[in-house]
C-alpha cells in the first residue's frame, strides 16, 4: 500500500501545482502466486482474480487513491499490447531460443517456474526465496540456483528437465542502461547503487516465457504452450493503462504524448525488492522497440516498513490490511502515519504506541485542536465572519510571513519526493498556530482590546486555509472537510495558499477533525485479532499457543443419560491421563476406541459437560458420511507434539 499511498501524494500535489497528471496503475494477475492460489482453493485463476480485483479496486476508492485508471493485466488492450511488443523485439533481434535445465514436479505433473519453487536463496541463504526472486536480499534468481528446492504446491523434491523457452537479451543493452543509470541523477541512491551493482556484477538474458498454464499466450511461433513471464507483463501495463484511457475517451493517439513527448516525465513509486524490474528490464524492453519512448525519470523507492519488529507478512498474519484497517480508524488517520514513517532512507516501524502517538498527538492536539480553536473564536466573537485586520505589529506579520516560508518549504519538499519531511512541514505551520495564539491570547484580548483579538483571528484564519490546500496531497478527506468548514469551493490550487482569506468572508460551524484514541496497543491489537476472528482468520501466535499432542485411549464409556457423549480417558505421555468429552457415540462404540491413537488439544481450560470434567478436546473430522478421528499413521508414543 505505500506506494500506491506515496504516488497518491505526488499526483495531487502536482495536480494542485497546475500539471498535467496521469495516474494508473492496475492489479497484475498473472504471477504464479495466482496460479498457485487458484490451485489451493480449487477455483480458475480467472475466477480469482475477477474477485480480487474488484476487491481491490473499491478498498483504493476507500483510500481515497485518485487514480485516472486503476486496470487489470488481464485488459484486452493490455494483453494485445504485450503480445504486439514482444514479436516487435523478436524482429529487432533481442529474443531467442535455449533449451533449459528446469525443475519439475512428477508428483504435480509440471514445471516449476518462478514462485512455483521454493529454497534457499545462494547468495543470502534466506530459507524461504522464490524462484524469480529472493525478497530478503532482492537478488533476481533462476529455479534451478535454489538450494534444497521443494515444490511450493506438494512440498515434493522436483526433479530436472530439459525445456525450450525464449529468452531476452538483456546483455546487449548493458553499455545504454549503464549510460541511462548514471545520467539520471533524479534516480534515488538506493535504486541508483543496486541497479549499478547488478550491472557491474553482468547482465544475463532474461526468460521471457513459463510453462505457466495462467498468463498471456507467448505470440512466439512454437510457443503456443508458453505464457510470457509475469514480470514482462507486469512493467508494460504502464504503458498499456495509458493507451487504454486514451481508448476509452476515444483518443486513439493521446498516449503518445505521455510515452514519447520529451516535456513529459514518468515517476514511479515501488518498494525496494522491485528496483530491477523498473531500472534495468523496463527501460531495456522499451530501448529494443527501436522507438524513443521516455524511460523512468524517477523510481521513488522506499525501503521496508515493518511491524511490530517483524517483517510484514501475509502469510503470516504480520500487520494490518488495507481493509482491516478502515475497520478501525478513518482513512486519514491511517494516510496520516504511514507518510509520517514513511521508510525512505531506513527501514522503519510501525507499532501500535506510534500510530497512537500520531493520531492524538499531531491530528487532534496540534492540527484539530489549532483549526477548531481558531473557528470556533470567530463564530463565536465575530459572527462567522473573518475579521478585518488593522495596525498589524511585530508578531502578526511574521506570522504571516511563516505561511509563506512554510508552504514554500512543504513545496520544496514535495518535488524532491521527500514525503516524510513534507509533512512533516505542513503540521509545523499548525504548531506554528497554536504558538501564536497561545502568545496572542485572543480569549483575553476580546474583553480588553477587540482590535488586537481580531488581527489574531484573521491571522489565524489564513494559517487554516493555507494548511486545507497543503495538506491535500496526504489528508484529503480532512483537507476537503478544513475548506467546506472555511466556505471555499473544492477544486482549488497550490498557489491558492498564498491568498488570503478576505475580511468579511463567512465560514461554517465549526466541527472537530479528529477524535483521540482512548485506547491501549492491547485494545488495539485485541480489535484487529477480533476483526480477522470474524473473518475467519487467526494469527500464527495464536495458533502456535494451540499445543497438540499425539494420546492413546485407555478407557471409554457411555455418559450416563446422553445418547451422543462418550467419556474418554486418554493417555497423554510421561504417566499422565487426561478426561474428554466427545460426542461420537453415534458413530463409535466404547470397545472399538480403546487403544486407538489420537491427536487431542492438551492447553484447554477444563469444561464440566454433563457433569464429567472434559479436560482435552480431541481432533476431529466430519461429512456426510459420519464422523473420523485425527491421528497418526502409525503409533507413537503418548504425548509426542504434533507440529
Amino acid at each position: 500500500m505505500l506506494p500506491i499511498l506515496s504516488a497518491d501524494v505526488i499526483a495531487r500535489y502536482y495536480r494542485l501545482k497546475g500539471e498535467e497528471v496521469l495516474f494508473v496503475s492496475g492489479s497484475d494477475e498473472h504471477g504464479t502466486p495466482i496460479e498457485i492460489e487458484a490451485i489451493r482453493q480449487n477455483i480458475s485463476p480467472k475466477e480469482l482474480t475477477d474477485r480480487n480485483h474488484k476487491i481491490v479496486s473499491e478498498l483504493f476508492k476507500r483510500w481515497a487513491i485518485s487514480f485516472d485508471n486503476y486496470t487489470r493485466t488481464e485488459s484486452p488492450v493490455h494483453k494485445e499490447f504485450v503480445r504486439d511488443l514482444m514479436l516487435k523485439i523478436e524482429r529487432n533481434g533481442y529474443v531467442f531460443t535455449k533449451e533449459d535445465e528446469l525443475p519439475y514436479c512428477p508428483k504435480c505433473q509440471r514445471f516449476l517456474p518462478d514462485r512455483f519453487v521454493e529454497g534457499k536463496c545462494p547468495y543470502c541463504g534466506y530459507e524461504r526465496a522464490r524462484g524469480d526472486q529472493c525478497e530478503q536480499c532482492g537478488r533476481l534468481l533462476e529455479p534451478t540456483r535454489l538450494l534444497e528446492p521443494h515444490c511450493a504446491i506438494c512440498g515434493s523434491t522436483p526433479t530436472i528437465r530439459t525445456v525450450k523457452h525464449w529468452y531476452f537479451d538483456m546483455p546487449k543493452f548493458t553499455d545504454k542502461l549503464l549510460a541511462y543509470i548514471e545520467g539520471n541523477r533524479q534516480l534515488p541512491d538506493n535504486a541508483r547503487n543496486f541497479s549499478l551493482n547488478l550491472l557491474k556484477e553482468g547482465l544475463r538474458p532474461r526468460p521471457i516465457t513459463r510453462d505457466n498454464r495462467w498468463g498471456i499466450p507467448a505470440p512466439f511461433k512454437g510457443a503456443e504452450d508458453k505464457t510470457i513471464y509475469v514480470w514482462f507483463d507486469a512493467v508494460l501495463g504502464y504503458v498499456s493503462a495509458t493507451i487504454e484511457y486514451f481508448k476509452m475517451r476515444g483518443d486513439g493517439d493521446g498516449w503518445r504524448e505521455y510515452w514519447f513527448n520529451k516535456d513529459t516525465k514518468t515517476l514511479y513509486f515501488i518498494g525496494k525488492d522491485n528496483i530491477p524490474f523498473h531500472t534495468l528490464i523496463f527501460p531495456a524492453l522499451l530501448m529494443a522497440t527501436h522507438e524513443d519512448y521516455n524511460l523512468p525519470w524517477n523510481v521513488c523507492t522506499n525501503e521496508w516498513l515493518i511491524f511490530g519488529g517483524q517483517k510484514s507478512s501475509k502469510s503470516r498474519r504480520i500487520g494490518v490490511w488495507i481493509d482491516e484497517a478502515l475497520e478501525m480508524f478513518p482513512v486519514d488517520y491511517w494516510r496520516y502515519t504511514l507518510i509520517a514513517i514513511r521508510p525512505e532512507t531506513r527501514d522503519s516501524d510501525f507499532t501500535w504506541k506510534v500510530f497512537i502517538e500520531k493520531v492524538n498527538s499531531d491530528l487532534n492536539d496540534t492540527l484539530g485542536n489549532f483549526i477548531h480553536r481558531t473557528l470556533k473564536f470567530i463564530n463565536s466573537y465575530f459572527g462567522s465572519m473573518i475579521p478585518e485586520p488593522k495596525d498589524l505589529d511585530e508578531v502578526d506579520q511574521k506570522t504571516l510571513d511563516a505561511i509563506k516560508e512554510r508552504v514554500l518549504s512543504v513545496d520544496e519538499a514535495l518535488r524532491s519526493f521527500q514525503l516524510q519531511a513534507a509533512l512533516r512541514e505542513a503540521v509545523e505551520l499548525s504548531r506554528i498556530g497554536n504558538r501564536y495564539l497561545n502568545e496572542k491570547k485572543p480569549w483575553d484580548a476580546i474583553k480588553m482590546d477587540a482590535r488586537a483579538a481580531a488581527n489574531t483571528l484573521y491571522v489565524s484564519a489564513q494559517i487554516v486555509k493555507a494548511l486545507s490546500i497543503v495538506l491535500e496531497p496526504f489528508i484529503p478527506s480532512t483537507a476537503k472537510k478544513i475548506r467546506d468548514l472555511l466556505n471555499l469551493p473544492e477544486k482549488v490550487f497550490w498557489d491558492d495558499a498564498f491568498k488570503p482569506l478576505p475580511a468579511g468572508h463567512r465560514i461554517r460551524e465549526a466541527e472537530p477533525l479528529f477524535s483521540k484514541i482512548e485506547a491501549s496497543e492491547e485494545v488495539l491489537q485485541d480489535m484487529l485479532d477480533k476483526i480477522r476472528s470474524r473473518q475467519g482468520f487467526i494469527s500464527i501466535e495464536e495458533f502456535s499457543r494451540v499445543d497438540m499432542r499425539v494420546g492413546r485411549i485407555v478407557k471409554a464409556e457411555p455418559i450416563p443419560k446422553s445418547q451422543n457423549l462418550l467419556k474418554l480417558t486418554i493417555d497423554v505421555g510421561g504417566g499422565v491421563t487426561k478426561t474428554a468429552v466427545a460426542g461420537i457415540a453415534k458413530y463409535y462404540r466404547p470397545e472399538d476406541l480403546e487403544g486407538r491413537y489420537i491427536v487431542v488439544v492438551v492447553n484447554l481450560e477444563p469444561r464440566k459437560i454433563f457433569g464429567v470434567e472434559s479436560e482435552v478436546m480431541i481432533l476431529a473430522a466430519q461429512d456426510e458420511s459420519g464422523v473420523v478421528f485425527i491421528g497418526p499413521e502409525k503409533p507413537v508414543s503418548p504425548g509426542s507434539k504434533v507440529r
